[in-house]
């Protein structure tokens, strides 16, 4: 049996959650590269060459990318041959982003109360979500979900009769129907199977990815294109201004599900994709 210390936990969520809110992935960065020399739309460029700008500024001043500083979300996988000592992960992580955003002077964004709205003051607690694994080792999977994008998530109960082009349908509808709101250029994070509750932790856990990580399945990795296409045709372009790049990247991630059953959620990155991983 491996031992670690909640302190060593909480020192590594600290540093990554200051390390993604002040750094752009390298993944992102290149996929706005990549857009910027394909964007026809005179306003569509600009919107990019600011983002990439922005994404300088941010990483050589230790700015946060964007105001909203988001929720801090993890998946963590614990090796069943792990003790964490002095206190449960979700203290330690608790720990750890409040240390980040006061000393780090990033916004304070969590209610203690979704109807009160009492403010934490130290952007906790996490949201934590634990999955054990064989072996003694720990890793950690953060990202900060900014509110804008998070309300532009939807979840759809589809019948299995509406199979492959109502998933299809309900992604690129739902996209539509957000526009600008989530600040695009988006990614687009699509759970299919399980249950209500399942979907949603899917679309949530394929954002974790990094851009043109393809699905392992290729008749999802195929799917994952056909919907990029389709949500790039939409013809929304960066910041809602129009162009052809709408979305970055689309992640699918699926699960069996029942017989009479077809849940597909869709979670929304804006364009500061922020995620990072630790491996303890």
């Amino acid at each position: 049996m491996r031992t670690i210390h909640a302190k060593t936990v909480a020192a590594q969520v600290k540093q990554m959650c200051l390390d993604a809110n002040y750094i752009l992935g390298t993944d992102v960065v290149q996929a706005l590269k990549r857009s910027l020399s394909e964007e026809t739309s005179p306003a569509g460029k600009r919107v990019l060459e600011h983002l990439l700008d922005n994404a300088r500024i941010s990483q050589k001043g230790e700015y946060p990318l964007c105001q909203d500083t988001g929720f801090a979300v993890f998946f963590v996988e614990m090796g069943s041959r792990l003790q964490l000592k002095g206190g449960t992960i979700q203290d330690a992580i608790d720990e750890g982003v409040r240390q980040a955003y006061r000393e780090g002077f990033l916004r304070k964004s969590i209610v203690l109360d979704p109807l009160r709205r009492n403010n934490s003051q130290d952007n906790t607690p996490a949201v934590v979500w634990l999955d054990m694994i064989p072996g003694d080792q720990l890793c950690i999977h953060m990202a900060p979900k900014g509110g804008g994008s998070e309300n532009m998530s939807q979840i759809g109960m589809l019948t299995p009769s509406q199979g492959r082009e109502g998933v299809i349908d309900f992604v690129v509808k739902m996209v539509s129907e957000a526009g600008g709101n989530p600040c695009p250029p988006i990614i687009v994070g699509v759970g299919i199977g399980g249950t209500f509750e399942k979907a949603a932790w899917l679309a949530k856990k394929s954002l974790m990815r990094p851009l043109d990580d393809r699905h392992d399945d290729p008749f999802y990795a195929e799917l994952e294109q056909e919907m990029l296409r389709r949500i790039n045709d939409l013809g929304i372009g960066p910041m809602g201004f129009g162009g052809r790049t709408t979305a970055l990247d689309v992640h699918i991630e699926v699960y069996p599900c029942h017989i009479a059953s077809l849940p597909v959620a869709v979670n929304i990155q804006c364009h500061s994709a922020r995620h990072k991983s630790a491996y303890l």
